[in-house]
C-alpha cells in the first residue's frame, strides 16, 4: 500500500529549474524538504500530498484536514487493536 500524507508549504526555494524545484513542508509540526517538480501551481500557505519526498497534488484545506483525520483515525484503531488489519 502506497500513502501520501498532506503538508503545508511555509516556503519554496525556486532554482530556476523546474526538477530541483524544492520546498519546505510542514507537516504537522515537522518540517521536511520537499521536491515539488510534479507540482509546478505549487505556492506557499497551499497544502500538498507528499509520497517518498516528492508533491504529488496540491490539494485544498479541506482535503488535507479530512486526509489528517483518516490518518488520526488509523493511529486510534492500531491503538485500540495492537495492529491495523489488512
Amino acid at each position: 500500500m502506497c500513502l501520501a500524507v498532506p503538508g503545508r508549504i511555509v516556503e519554496i526555494t525556486d532554482p530556476g529549474d523546474i526538477a530541483f524545484r524544492v520546498g519546505k513542508v510542514d507537516f504537522g509540526g515537522i518540517r521536511k524538504e520537499i521536491n515539488l517538480a510534479y507540482t509546478p501551481e505549487a505556492e506557499v500557505g497551499k497544502y500538498v500530498l507528499v509520497h517518498v519526498g516528492f508533491a504529488i497534488s496540491v490539494i485544498d484545506e479541506e482535503e488535507a484536514n479530512r486526509v489528517f483525520g483518516y490518518l488520526k483515525q488509523m493511529g486510534d484503531l492500531k491503538e485500540e487493536l495492537g495492529e491495523i488489519p489488512e
